[in-house]
Order: C-alpha cells, then structure tokens, then sequence
C-alpha cells in the first residue's frame, strides 16, 4: 500500500493557514455535537471528538494550522455551548497544544500517513498530555488517566478516522 501522502507545513504568514484552521475548528464544533447528540452527555469522554481535527489538520497542514485549530475548538465550543465545562477547559487545552505540537513533529518526521504513525501520535500525546493533566490540573490521578479508562473507542477512531480522513479525503 502506497504509504505517501501529501503534508504540507503552512505558516502564520499564508492566508491557507487561516483557511484550513477554520475549516478544521468547524469541524471540531461539529463532531462534539454529534457525538453528544447520538450518545449523551458523556459521550465526549468516550469518543474524544474535539481532538480529532486537530490531529489532522496538524499531521496534514502542520504546527500552525494544528496549533490555532488547538486552541480555538475547546474556546469556541465551550463559549458557544458551554462544553468542555470550564473547569475541565484548561486540560483539554493542554491536551489539544500536545497534541497539534506530536501530530506536527510526527508528520515532519516520518513525512508519510500510515497507521503506525498515527498510533504513535495518539499514545504519546495521550501519554504526554495524561502526566501534563496530572502535574497541572488534576490532582487525582484516577481522573487524569480517564481517556485511557474510557476513551479507547475514541482513540480508535482518531487512529482509523483520522488514517481515512488524511490518505483518501484530503488527497483528492
């Protein structure tokens, strides 16, 4: 299978950069909603929706598309519907800032999409982010460590949604 696919490292300075980041917040608004509307009030911890289009957008357009992606969905969906509640908002930052800076290196990196190396990605920065949440936000180690708990379902889906996503509809 042709593991090849077309990254790119957009900057601050590119109008594309705004665009995709846009484009990618918008997505991360949408796929919480859904996924809280089909599953209930905890589907979020379950599905981990708003990490998916960060993890693409950084893996395929880089650090400063997967950074304002990072740090706009959690801001915007807890101000235009209140979820991640605020006082879970600081972790899930962090997580998402984790995440854009993994997706990004891993890409830059490898240069090429395949399962592997999303896997990588989302166990490090769910390892990473986890022992961040720990040190900084969450004292109780238990909850520090929930997507791990509960969040297996959405880490799949990040790893066989997000491979999709980046080798067949983002490189037509």
């Amino acid at each position: 299978m042709n593991t090849n696919s077309s990254l790119h490292s957009y900057q601050l300075n590119q109008t594309e950069t705004y665009l995709m980041s846009t484009l990618f917040v918008i997505g991360n608004l949408l796929m919480p909603q859904l996924c809280h509307f089909a599953g209930g009030s905890h589907a979020g911890h379950v599905w981990l929706p708003i990490y998916l289009f960060t993890l693409i957008g950084a893996y395929k357009y880089g650090f400063a598309v997967g950074l304002i992606t990072a740090v706009f969905s959690p801001i915007v969906n807890h101000l235009l519907f209140g979820m991640p509640p605020l006082a879970v908002l600081p972790s899930i930052l962090c997580k998402s800032v984790v995440l854009a800076v993994v997706a990004a290196m891993v890409a830059e990196k490898s240069k090429k999409v395949t399962l592997l190396t999303l896997l990588a990605t989302i166990l490090t920065y769910q390892v990473i982010g986890t022992l961040a949440e720990f040190a900084l936000f969450q004292p109780n180690f238990y909850a520090a460590i929930s997507d791990f708990r509960v969040g297996v379902p959405g880490m799949l889906m990040q790893l066989f949604g997000g491979y999709a996503l980046l080798k067949y509809v983002l490189n037509k």
